[in-house]
């Protein structure tokens, strides 16, 4: 099951995450996959905003991992490009803030997956017309049912 958005621009991008944001619960994982330029980062900024977080997202490209507080929960923005291994991965110590927090985890598809039995892929990609598409794809009956609206 899939669920496809077509984001023309930046702030479509952002509003698309202030959306995902009202679905998202503590304890939650959302991988997002894409090239470079397809909106992740401005993807989680939404999601930041839906969440009510203090401060400015920024991509966490140089530090990893940023914590977001202030909202109605609080956001672990990571940034896995230069991660190699499940081991680099476990060095973040993501699991000590995984339960009370949502994880949002830009170039983490195929490393972070089992930090939740559940999870959901946001699949971003950008046209040659500059027009961003995602792609929704749940990963465990919770998140179907959550998207479907079951």
């Amino acid at each position: 099951m899939t669920f496809e958005r077509e984001l023309p621009t930046v702030a479509d991008t952002q509003a698309f995450g202030r959306e995902l944001a009202a679905l998202l619960r503590a304890g939650d994982l959302v991988v997002l996959a894409g090239p470079l330029g397809a909106g992740k980062t401005a993807l989680t900024q939404g999601i930041g905003a839906g969440l009510g977080v203090r401060g400015p997202v920024t991509s966490p490209t140089f530090v990893l991992a940023r914590v977001h507080r202030g909202g109605r929960l609080t956001l672990v923005h990571v940034d896995a490009y230069r991660l190699g291994s499940m081991a680099d991965v476990d060095d973040l110590d993501l699991d000590a803030t995984a339960e009370e927090a949502v994880t949002v985890v830009e170039w983490g598809h195929g490393l972070v997956e089992q930090l939740a039995d559940e999870h959901l892929v946001v699949e971003l990609d950008r046209r040659d017309d500059d027009v961003r598409t995602a792609r929704l794809v749940p990963v465990g009956a919770g998140w179907e049912r959550r998207l479907t609206g079951a």
